[in-house]
């Protein structure tokens, strides 16, 4: 393995580990608020500091609902860092080819596929709940992603396949 790649894979792992305690703060920070909006009096104007309610009288609901999609996408997000970090492990091992990281890049796609789906979500209650900002424009990009990973995982599955084919020939 050359320098560069190496030294990837030696970053990833702490990386990856700080990804996952600022995302746990994330899920944090927002159950919190979530929790706390029950019992704020005046939520969300109020610590909002203007009327948002009375302008936009779905927006208590839509907020909520967008926090309860927050958790949820922390929780895909944190089931894909444990994945990866698997992976980065097998990497380094040199045990790349094996059909558990096959199963786990393909469970990151369709946990990518979720995620994609959840931002399709919030932008249809942000519209539904007339809440203030901008949240629209498609992007191909998350799309194309979910598609790389599927294949990725067919490639690692067939890889597997041939590494087991090999090592029974032997």
């Amino acid at each position: 393995m050359s320098r560069m790649p190496a030294r990837a894979i030696a970053a990833a792992r702490p990386v990856i580990l700080g990804l996952t305690i600022l995302n746990l703060l994330y899920a944090a920070v927002i159950t919190s608020l979530f929790c706390t909006s029950f019992f704020i009096e005046g939520w969300p104007w109020k610590p909002l500091g203007f009327d948002l309610a009375t302008m936009h009288p779905q927006a208590p609901l839509g907020l909520r609902a967008i926090m309860v999609i927050g958790i949820c996408f922390a929780v895909i997000v944190h089931t894909v860092l444990r994945r990866l970090l698997a992976i980065v492990d097998t990497v380094r091992s040199g045990d790349t080819f094996i059909l558990a990281n096959a199963q786990r890049l393909n469970m990151i796609a369709w946990s990518v596929l979720a995620i994609e789906l959840l931002r399709l979500l919030v932008m249809a209650i942000s519209k539904a709940a007339s809440l203030p900002g901008k949240m629209d424009g498609f992007s191909p990009t998350p799309w194309l992603a979910v598609l790389l990973l599927f294949v990725l995982s067919g490639v690692f599955a067939q890889g597997a396949r041939m590494r087991t084919d090999l090592e029974g020939t032997i």
